[in-house]
C-alpha cells in the first residue's frame, strides 16, 4: 500500500464518511424490521420503538459497566436532554409514518434532513458551507427525487410524518455535533440510550403499551442491537468531521433501503432507481475526496 493511500485511509473525512455509511447499512436494517412489526405483525409503532431503544440499552449494559459512572460526567445536561427528545419525537414520526408511507416515499421525504442540518451547522455551529457541499447535497436530493417520483403519488396527513422527523433528527444531530467538540463518542451514546428509554416509555403507555413475544420479541431484539451499533457509528461521523460535510453520505440511505426494500419484500420503486443512486454515489463520493485533497496540505 503506497503513501497516498494511507493517508486516504488516515483521513478524517473518510473516516466521517466510512462511518456514516456503516450506520446508513445498520438503519436500513432496523428500518425493514419496523416495517415487518408494524405492517405484518401489526405490532404498535409506539412500542416498537420503546421496546427497541429499551433493548438497545441492555444490550450497551457491557459498555456502560466498562465505561462506569464516568461516561454520564458532563457539563452540558441540559444540552443531552433536549437532544434526546428531539430524538424520541423524531423516532416516534418515522416509526408511526412507516406503517402506512411506503420505505421508499418515506426515505425521499426525510432526505429532507440534510438541508436542516446544513441551515442550522451554518446558524447554530458556525460552520462553513461552501459550493460544494452546497452542490454535494442537492445533487444527493435531486437523485431521491428521480429515484422515487413522490410528486407522482397523491400525499396524505401521514406522509409528512417523514418530514417531521426529519427536522427534530436534524435539531439532535446539530446538538450532538456540538456535544462531540467537548465530549467523548461514548458520553453522547450513552446519554442517548439511558433518557430514550424512560421517554419512549411515556409515549408508549399513553398510546396502549405492548409486549412482544415469539417473532416480534426477535426482530425487536435484534433491532436494538442494530440499532446501539448504528448510533454509535453515527456519533464517530459527527466527531470525525463536520456536519455539514458528513450530512450528504446519509443520501446513501436511499439506495440501500430500496435495496433493502426489495430484497425483504420484493418491491421497489420504478423508473429512474440506477440514475438517481449513481448521482447520490457521485455527488458523496466527490465531495469525499475533496474534502482528503484539501486535509492533505493542512496536514502537511
Amino acid at each position: 500500500m503506497n503513501q497516498s493511500s494511507v493517508s486516504l485511509l488516515r483521513s478524517r473525512a473518510v473516516l466521517g464518511a466510512g462511518f456514516m455509511v456503516l450506520a446508513g447499512i445498520a438503519f436500513a436494517a432496523i428500518n425493514i424490521i419496523t416495517q415487518e412489526l408494524a405492517m405484518t405483525l401489526g405490532f404498535p409503532p409506539a412500542s416498537t420503538a420503546f421496546w427497541q431503544y429499551g433493548f438497545a440499552l441492555v444490550l450497551s449494559l457491557p459498555l456502560l459497566i466498562r465505561l462506569g459512572l464516568s461516561a454520564m460526567r458532563t457539563a452540558y445536561p441540559f444540552r443531552h436532554i433536549i437532544r434526546v427528545l428531539l430524538a424520541a419525537l423524531g423516532v416516534q414520526a418515522w416509526v408511526t409514518g412507516l406503517v402506512t408511507v411506503p420505505i421508499w416515499q418515506a426515505i425521499a421525504l426525510v432526505m429532507t434532513s440534510p438541508f436542516f442540518i446544513i441551515i442550522g451547522a451554518r446558524l447554530f455551529l458556525g460552520e462553513t458551507v461552501g459550493r460544494d457541499r452546497w452542490l454535494a447535497t442537492l445533487t444527493g436530493f435531486i437523485g431521491a427525487m428521480i429515484i422515487l417520483q413522490p410528486w407522482s403519488d397523491s400525499f396524505t396527513m401521514s406522509a409528512l410524518l417523514p418530514v417531521l422527523s426529519a427536522l427534530l433528527w436534524g435539531g439532535s444531530s446539530l446538538i450532538m455535533k456540538n456535544l462531540t467538540h467537548h465530549e467523548a463518542p461514548e458520553t453522547v451514546t450513552v446519554w442517548l440510550l439511558v433518557l430514550l428509554t424512560p421517554i419512549n416509555a411515556g409515549l408508549a403507555a399513553a398510546s396502549g403499551f405492548a409486549l412482544p413475544h415469539g417473532l416480534s420479541l426477535r426482530l425487536l431484539l435484534a433491532a436494538g442491537l442494530l440499532t446501539a451499533l448504528g448510533q454509535y457509528l453515527l456519533t464517530l461521523a459527527y466527531n470525525a468531521a463536520d456536519a455539514a460535510y458528513v450530512q450528504p453520505f446519509d443520501d446513501l440511505k436511499l439506495p440501500l433501503n430500496v435495496f433493502a426494500g426489495w430484497l425483504v419484500f420484493g418491491y421497489a420503486p420504478s423508473g429512474y432507481l440506477w440514475l438517481g443512486a449513481f448521482l447520490i454515489l457521485c455527488a458523496s463520493l466527490f465531495l469525499m475526496l475533496r474534502e482528503a485533497r484539501k486535509e492533505t496540505p493542512a496536514a502537511s
